[in-house]
């Protein structure tokens, strides 16, 4: 049973646009991911989602709520994680919860339950007394997390949940939002450009300049980018790249100081490969395909970690000069 759909959503900034007529639809309790780099439109949608910005075009439902005639109710079915920090520092982890919770109406005994219920989930009990400027970015995360469920949301839209965590602090992050699906049957939908986060959804939107490049589970993304990947180093590249194609009828990429080949059966392939290549050959590596290699084979480019395109802090000055 779907809990969002989404037909034909378009939005504009000024002439630009930044979500460009994408349809799609979320399963109630799965977790579903949009993945792209900075500017590709995430954020945008979220905020469409969430009711914090006004489409251009389309039709827009979250749990059974047009995001423009139903806002409250929309909002009243949904949990936020905001891609920046939005916790008042100046007040404790309870007091934080205490403030969101009389937002949402949420009676004062559920909330007492609730609220030890959340700060359990995410292992911040015995700190909710402490003031949140004391915390390191992971535990304000985490209870980031904990304030957007104190209301018991239908869906916890997570964007860029991880942004700017160390890897460490990002897979413990990650451990409490796999045990809330697990536990809570919870629908989650998430933006990132970290391919290993993405790896973690049900199923995967991959989104570029506003578009929907692809739409399918992680596992069904890698099998379209057609096997397995070998990558060499050799003194004479262009050499190597043209025994391959003439011998194999393989065409070979050439990245970051070595060629890379697509295979379907990379471990039987490998010796053959010793035995009849003629060029030299000084490193040898096989993998299986990531999403980083799904988007390359998409958009012909990898998603970077960069600072935000042009377009990107266009979006971001209009939305607060408008919000």
């Amino acid at each position: 049973m779907e809990i969002i759909r989404v037909h034909n959503l378009v939005k504009k900034y000024d002439g630009l646009t930044a979500v460009d007529h994408i349809s799609f639809s979320v399963k109630r309790g799965e977790i579903f991911g949009f993945l792209g780099p900075n500017g590709a439109g995430k954020t945008t949608t979220i905020n469409i989602l969430s009711t914090l910005l006004q489409p251009t075009e389309g039709e827009v439902y979250v749990n059974g709520f047009n995001v423009i005639t139903q806002k409250n109710k929309v909002r009243k079915s949904i949990g936020l994680v905001f891609q920046d920090p939005s916790l008042d520092d100046r007040l404790t982890a309870e007091e934080n919860l205490y403030f969101h919770a009389r937002l949402y109406h949420v009676p004062h005994d559920e909330y007492q339950k609730r609220k030890e219920e959340v700060l359990r989930l995410v292992e911040l009990w015995d700190r909710r007394k402490d003031l949140v400027k004391t915390f390191s970015g992971g535990m304000k995360r985490r209870l980031e997390i904990a304030r957007g469920l104190i209301h018991h949301p239908a869906i916890l839209f997570l964007d860029e949940p991880t942004l700017g965590l160390d890897p460490q602090t990002r897979s413990h992050l990650w451990s409490y939002i796999l045990k809330l699906k697990e536990e809570k049957q919870m629908t989650i939908f998430m933006t990132t450009h970290y391919m290993n986060e993405a790896e973690y959804c049900d199923r995967l939107i991959i989104i570029d300049y506003g578009k929907i490049v692809a739409f399918d589970t992680p596992t069904n993304l890698k099998k379209a980018v057609g096997g397995d990947i070998i990558i060499m180093e050799s003194p004479e590249p262009q050499k190597l790249k043209s025994e391959l194609k003439q011998k194999y009828s393989l065409e070979a990429k050439e990245e970051n100081g070595g060629i890379t080949i697509e295979i379907s059966n990379g471990k039987t392939f490998l010796p053959r490969l010793f035995d009849e290549l003629e060029t030299k050959v000084t490193s040898v590596s096989l993998r299986e395909p990531t999403l980083d290699d799904v988007f390359l084979h998409l958009t012909g480019r990898k998603i970077r970690d960069e600072e935000a395109s042009p377009l990107d802090r266009l979006r971001q000055h209009h939305f607060r000069r408008h919000r």
